[in-house]
């Protein structure tokens, strides 16, 4: 059971990383040479809310978070302790970063009047962008935390 939670975890994380990833090295420098880059990404804010997504995201969370009480039971077995690295890299990396910075700002976003949408936009293409590469490197290093688990434990 250890084994297949970790497995899809490290699936998950290693897929959300992907995501992450291409918006830092393609989506936002694409957007940002675009004259309507803010409401494309107005738009992507909406489309990726969808059940495909959050299954993945926020399900990828919850096998971290049945993960890391796995590790605590588990602390002196081999991969257990890459086991709470890469949950709490998850959890905390992106979920969480997720919540406290890139959510804000895309609900910053949504409200900008027209007065104030280039200032929020560059704003936003800055440190949206930052929040999104720690969300990159917390996911893939979450994923790696999980591989090495798996490796260990065999």
């Amino acid at each position: 059971m250890i084994f297949a939670l970790t497995l899809i975890a490290a699936l998950g994380t290693g897929l959300i990383s992907g995501v992450f990833f291409i918006f830092s090295v393609a989506i936002m420098r694409a957007l940002e040479r675009i004259p309507n880059g803010a409401a494309a990404m107005q738009s992507i804010n909406v489309v990726i809310i969808n059940p495909m997504f959050l299954g993945v995201f926020l399900g990828t969370g919850i096998f971290c978070g049945a993960l890391a009480v796995v590790s605590v039971m588990s602390w002196e077995q081999p991969g257990g302790k890459w086991l709470m690295a890469g949950a709490l890299l998850y959890l905390i990396g992106s979920i969480g970063v997720t919540m406290v910075f890139n959510v804000p700002m895309n609900d910053a976003l949504v409200s900008a009047t027209l007065e104030n949408l280039d200032r929020v936009w560059k704003d936003y293409l800055t440190n949206w962008t930052f929040w999104n590469h720690v969300r990159t490197v917390a996911s893939l290093a979450a994923s790696a935390s999980f591989i090495a688990a798996l490796v260990y434990a065999r």
